[in-house]
């Protein structure tokens, strides 16, 4: 992995999961406000709040499977969950007539979740055998 790969990885990581840990302390302490993953948010989107702390565990979690070292099935497993989290927050913005900027935290996160998979270091990828 070349140099220029790793400081990518890392950037994209680590701001994934600033991100990650910000929503989630609003989501499970269900801070008031009108951000990304916010008691208000989820309420517009027409999700109960009790959502939100089980969210709240999920990324936390995830961020944790992220950046422990080595474990990569378990690296797959949390980016896939936070794609999947993602993603439903993009779907449920886009199904509630939402504007762009309402959609642009899941769109940056789908970004630096695509950037930070597609660099990862070679040991936190899962080799198959090819047999």
């Amino acid at each position: 992995m070349t140099k220029r790969n790793k400081i990518i990885y890392w950037i994209a990581t680590i701001w994934l999961a600033l991100g990650l840990v910000s929503t989630a302390a609003i989501q499970i302490f269900k801070i008031k406000t009108e951000g990304a993953g916010g008691v208000q948010n989820v309420d517009h989107l027409g999700y109960p709040a009790y959502i939100l702390t089980l969210l709240g565990i999920w990324k936390l979690l995830g961020v944790v499977a992220l950046l422990i070292p080595k474990y990569p099935l378990l690296k797959e497993w949390a980016y896939a969950g936070i794609f999947f989290t993602v993603t439903g927050a993009l779907y449920s913005h886009i199904a509630s007539g939402d504007s762009f900027g309402l959609m642009a935290p899941a769109l940056l996160y789908l970004v630096l979740i695509a950037v930070s998979w597609y660099f990862r270091p070679a040991e936190k990828k899962i080799i198959l055998n090819k047999n």
